[in-house]
This record gives C-alpha cells, structure tokens and sequence, in this order.
C-alpha cells in the first residue's frame, strides 16, 4: 500500500508540470521530417491536458455506436489538423491554452457524471470533437511555427497516428469493459473522469496565471 501512495503522490504532484509540457525537443523547432515526425508522436503524450481529453474522449466515443464513435474521434484529428493549419497562418483563436484545459475538465465531467439511458448521437459528438479539435491543434502548432513544410507535414502526421491510435485504443477498451450501465465499467469510467477533470482544472490554472 505505501508504494501505492506514494505513486499517486508522485502522479499528483508532477501533473502541474506534465500538463505544459508540450515539446519534445525542448522548444527547439524540427529540423528534419524525422524530428518533426517524433514531435508529432511525443506532443499529445507529455501534453497531459491533451492526453487527458483524448482519453476522455475515445471512452466517451465507446458510447455512441461504433462507426459514429470512431468517426466522432476522426473528426477531432482532422479538425487539429485545422487548427494547427489557422496558427500558421496567422490566424488566432483566442485564449487557446485555457480553452483546451477546459475540454478536458468538460470531457471529464461528463464521463463522472452517471450515464445517461440513451447513446450520445453521432452527429453531436462529432461536432464537439471538431471544435474541440480546432483548439488542440491550433495549441500544437506552437512546436512547429518557423519551421520547414517538410517537418510541419511530418509532425502532422505524427499527430494524427498518435491521437487516432490513443483514442480509438481508449473507445475500444471501453467497449470491452462492457456497458456502462454495469457497476464494474463504471468505475473505470468515472476514475477516467475524474483524472481528466483534475488535469483541466490543473492546466486551467497554469493557463489563467
């Protein structure tokens, strides 16, 4: 038990750092398409605001049926994929930083909350997906502004294999755990909740200081 504890002393006490730490070559700009490549992968895992409502969102993705849940979830890639394109260009969003902290508080309050008897509907959680999106990428752009097409390219596709891979592996264990009207599957949903919950509210802070 004391291993325990002092892990989750550990977990809770690094996530005020984790939750900003979103470069992988520590601000340095990708050079190559390899690095931009790898900082693709690495940004939404050391990103623990990003992880966090990615997560989120493929367990809330488990409750829409499978080909809207999975399509909900392709429609946050593509829609960062705008939002990292509308940073480059010069185009601003407002406060993004905050923004996104709070996708991942909404995200989790929604999975803490008791399920609801009726599936999520394809169509809304798409759209909540894509604006949600917009804001994740236009926050990811940061790692790449100033840089070659090339490595901008390669760090987009990074992205979109990560995010795709981490969101439909979370939809998908969800949907192995069962409904969730069952007590075993709520746990689980709800812990996924609240962890997501405490990171937007930790990275909120971090964002409004």
């Amino acid at each position: 038990m004391g291993l325990r504890r002092a892990a989750a002393w550990a977990a809770v006490l690094g996530v005020p750092g984790l939750a900003h730490a979103h470069h992988a070559m520590d601000r340095a700009l990708p050079v190559t398409d390899w690095q931009g490549f790898v900082s693709g992968l690495a940004h939404p895992v050391i990103g623990l605001d990003h992880l966090a409502f990615v997560l989120a969102a493929g367990v809330l993705a488990a409750e829409a049926r499978r080909r809207p849940g999975v399509l909900a979830l392709l429609a946050f890639v593509g829609a960062g994929a705008a939002g990292t394109g509308l940073h480059l260009a010069g185009i601003g969003l407002g406060p993004v930083e905050a923004i996104v902290a709070l996708t991942a508080l909404g995200a989790g309050l929604a999975l803490a909350a008791a399920p609801g008897t009726r599936r999520p509907g394809g169509g809304a959680l798409a759209l909540a997906f894509a604006i949600a999106g917009l804001f994740h990428g236009h926050a990811y752009a940061e790692a790449v502004v100033g840089a070659q097409p090339g490595p901008i390219g390669a760090y987009l596709v990074g992205l979109a294999i990560v995010q795709g891979a981490i969101g439909l592996g979370a939809m998908e264990a969800a949907r192995r755990l069962g409904r969730p009207e069952a007590l075993g599957p709520l746990l689980p949903r709800r812990a996924v909740g609240v962890v997501s919950a405490f990171v937007g509210v930790v990275a909120l802070a971090g964002a409004l200081a």
